[in-house]
């Protein structure tokens, strides 16, 4: 299984779904570390405002942030290499890179050919 890592910016806590205008993005993030872990990945967040240690000790960021500044986050890093930085990768950009394959879709949401699915209408 494969490593992950992620350096946030700073928010208020750990996950920045909490106060009054919650960035639609990090709720959807989130469950998709979630996903991750739930397929047997290890999963570790950063918060640079909760825990700054993280992001000297590491030296890759470290040397990221002294150069780029806060800008560059969120940073993922996979294995020890640096694999997104600036925006929150897709649940299929997570999937392709601890798997080598896109995630598969639990629902879909129309056929190929257009159309609706199931019986009761577009989902």
């Amino acid at each position: 299984m494969k490593s992950v890592q992620v350096y946030d910016k700073p928010m208020c806590c750990s996950t920045g779904v909490c106060g009054p205008e919650v960035d639609p993005v990090l709720p959807k993030f989130a469950a998709d570390l979630d996903w991750l872990k739930s397929q047997g990945h290890n999963v570790e967040r950063f918060n640079l405002a909760q825990q700054p240690q993280a992001f000297i000790e590491n030296k890759a960021i470290h040397g990221l942030l002294s150069t780029a500044g806060t800008d560059c986050l969120p940073v993922v890093v996979v294995d020890g290499e640096i694999v997104s930085q600036t925006v929150y990768p897709s649940r299929e950009d997570l999937a392709g890179w601890v798997d080598g394959a896109p995630a598969k879709q639990r629902l879909p949401v129309t056929k190929s050919d257009g159309g609706c699915c199931g019986t009761s209408g577009c989902c």
